[in-house]
């Protein structure tokens, strides 16, 4: 398994691309079917976003101030995913703005995705050696275990407020 944090992030971005298909998949299906995925979006997205936020972003921010504008902004799009988390996570999947919500998160995070894939990863590995991505990404999968699992839990909640003043 690779340690450089870049392909960590992008193997996170893969399972989430998962998820997000089989919901939209299974959009007209049983409620309980989409709560199901639902649920596990919100844990995959806690977790990434929690590790991003907590490792990746300071680092490079850190390493890198010339990207300090593509971090604010990284932080202002976990921000509003994280305010959809907090609501989806309250809701039952035969709410009437269930999937709509959804929707909204999955359009959201499928931009951030993309333009992290396109624009800040390729920045960030020219800037970077392997080592330094290696040690990012070693960092990354120490903290992956004790990781919040939901937007509710106290490491997630917090992790949402420090991006708003960070």
């Amino acid at each position: 398994m690779s340690t450089d944090a870049i392909v960590l992030l992008k193997e996170d971005h893969k399972e989430m691309r998962r998820l997000f298909k089989a919901f939209q998949d299974a959009e007209e299906g049983p409620a309980s079917q989409r709560q199901k995925l639902v649920n596990q979006i919100l844990e995959a997205l806690t977790v990434h976003t929690y590790l991003e936020n907590e490792v990746m972003y300071p680092e490079v921010r850190r390493l890198l101030p010339d990207l300090e504008d593509d971090i604010l902004e990284s932080y202002e799009e976990h921000h509003v995913a994280d305010l959809l988390c907090a609501e989806l996570v309250s809701m039952d999947a035969d709410d009437e703005r269930f999937n709509a919500k959804t929707t909204v998160l999955i359009e959201n995070v499928s931009h951030h995705v993309e333009e992290e894939e396109q624009e800040w990863f390729p920045k960030v590995r020219d800037a970077l050696g392997r080592k330094q991505l290696q040690e990012i990404g070693e960092k990354m999968i120490a903290l992956r275990a004790d990781a919040p699992r939901t937007p509710t839990a106290p490491k997630a909640i917090k992790k949402a407020l420090d991006a708003v003043t960070a």
